[in-house]
């Protein structure tokens, strides 16, 4: 009989395979149950989940001007500026997705578009003063649901897992790295 591999679940106890909470469609009956229970969507679901909280966070303390979908634009835009197609291509999306998005945050004042010193073609976007503000209020809001999570799973469940995520999407992490607009 093959030995069953035995890993840490995230309070660091011992569990076997079939105690994850991560299904295959051979271990359930049902083959659409995988389309609920994939790491995507468990990613996907605490993603949303964290987002809409902060979200909630800004609005209450009176930076409701951004939606989530802006958070694609804030989390991926260098203090000194970026052009639009690396913000896109770092946010997963297309050009002209995030040029909506820019030009919704443009019109709420978060971003402004410059044109580029070394490509007279191009425009940098980067914040405004007032986005400056918007982010650093964006910082605290995402403090604050760190520290509901961590309250919510424990500090060593919730410190596992973001060094798990952060050692898995290393290489993914481009913010200051590529086109950015340094020299502005």
């Amino acid at each position: 009989m093959p030995r069953r591999k035995i890993e840490a679940g995230p309070s660091g106890e011992a569990i076997s395979p079939s105690q994850s909470p991560i299904r295959t469609p051979s271990q359930n009956e049902d083959t659409e149950a995988w389309r609920h229970s994939n790491m995507g969507r468990i990613l996907n679901n605490a993603v949303n989940r964290f987002e809409r909280r902060v979200a909630e966070i800004l609005e209450d303390h009176g930076h409701g001007e951004a939606r989530q979908s802006h958070f694609h634009l804030t989390r991926n835009l260098d203090r000194a500026g970026t052009i639009t197609t690396e913000l896109a291509r770092r946010a997963g999306m297309t050009k002209q997705a995030m040029g909506q998005i820019v030009e919704q945050c443009e019109l709420i004042g978060l971003v402004e578009r410059v044109r580029d010193k070394r490509d007279g073609r191009a425009k940098v976007v980067r914040f405004t003063p007032a986005g400056l503000e918007w982010l650093d209020a964006f910082r605290s809001a995402v403090e604050t649901a760190e520290q509901e999570m961590r309250s919510e799973l424990g500090f060593l469940r919730t410190d596992a897992v973001a060094a798990a995520l952060q050692t898995y999407g290393k290489d993914f992490d481009e913010l200051g790295e590529g086109n950015s607009r340094n020299e502005l």
